[in-house]
């Protein structure tokens, strides 16, 4: 029983990671919209695409318990804020042409997550960790030394996301409760947009295309499918293991900007890239070792 268990938990886990990493090609079919308007979309229909899914999966009995936790929900108006930042610089960065940088930045969260770890959980880290810390570090410094620039958009999603997740980690709610709530917080702020910019191509929904509108509607549907199927992962196998399929995402980003946008690979990217690269090989070699140290324990 707990192997078939586990193997649900993998299948779901690459489910996500792949649903994430191909998200992109989405995001490009709604390049003439700006990414205000896509962001507002999304939370739109990622609220009424939950409350169906917590219709029939059920939910909302720990939604009721939730509302009685005020500390709760002020996290959670915090990670509300976090989350909308990571889908705006997300959303632009794919539309602009810095997909590789949006890639970057999710190669370097794993990273980001140990150091959040070390400074805000006591979590101590291992030489191998610090050394590739050190790696990640060394070739943004390198970017920033030698060629003049700062990674600010890889940089951005990998703090936004990795706060999130930290602050998600403390607070420990139900996903589907605790992103029903969040998108709920951002609803209003994302009605009066829409409601403001009426008088735009696409924010009309009753002047648009069928095509445009369902192109729309599928916000919700991209934005909670991949996050239910890591919530149904992330109990159904060990954090470690499911550390090992976090790479997906950012390498499928990666391959999708190289080989069918065509953005360019430069010397810049090549070596922070490179950096990054090393400091993952540590950090999964690290993960690989402290699980097979547990396994002759056990």
């Amino acid at each position: 029983m707990q192997d078939i268990e586990t193997r649900k938990g993998i299948i779901l886990a690459i489910c996500a990671y792949c649903l994430w990493g191909i998200a992109p090609l989405y995001f490009k079919l709604l390049a003439d919209v700006s990414a205000f308007e896509i962001l507002a979309h999304r939370v739109v229909w990622s609220f009424i695409f939950i409350i169906i899914l917590m219709q029939f999966i059920g939910g909302f009995s720990r939604l009721t318990l939730l509302l009685k936790k005020p500390k709760q929900l002020l996290v959670l108006a915090l990670t509300s804020v976090l989350i909308a930042l990571n889908w705006l610089i997300f959303i632009w960065a794919i539309n602009n042409g810095h997909m590789l940088d949006a890639s970057l930045g999710y190669f370097i969260n794993p990273l980001f997550n140990v150091l959040l770890g070390m400074v805000f959980l006591s979590e101590r880290l291992r030489k191998l960790q610090w050394f590739a810390v050190a790696l990640a570090c060394i070739g943004v410094l390198i970017q920033l030394i030698s060629f003049g620039s700062i990674p600010l958009v890889s940089l951005a999603l990998a703090a936004s996301f990795g706060f999130y997740g930290l602050l998600r980690k403390k607070v420990n709610i139900d996903a589907k409760a605790g992103l029903l709530v969040e998108t709920t917080i951002l609803l209003p702020v994302a009605l009066a947009y829409l409601a403001l910019t009426l008088d735009t191509a696409s924010a009309n929904m009753l002047t648009n295309d069928i095509g445009m509108n369902l192109t729309l509607v599928a916000a919700g549907i991209v934005t909670t499918i991949p996050l239910l199927c890591f919530a149904g992962a992330a109990i159904r196998i060990p954090l470690s293991m499911l550390g090992f399929f976090q790479y997906i995402g950012p390498s499928i980003m990666f391959m999708l900007a190289i080989f069918l946008f065509k953005e360019p690979f430069d010397i810049e990217k090549g070596v922070t890239f490179g950096f990054i690269w090393s400091a993952l090989v540590l950090f999964t070699a690290d993960m690989a070792l402290q699980r097979r140290r547990r396994l002759k324990q056990s």
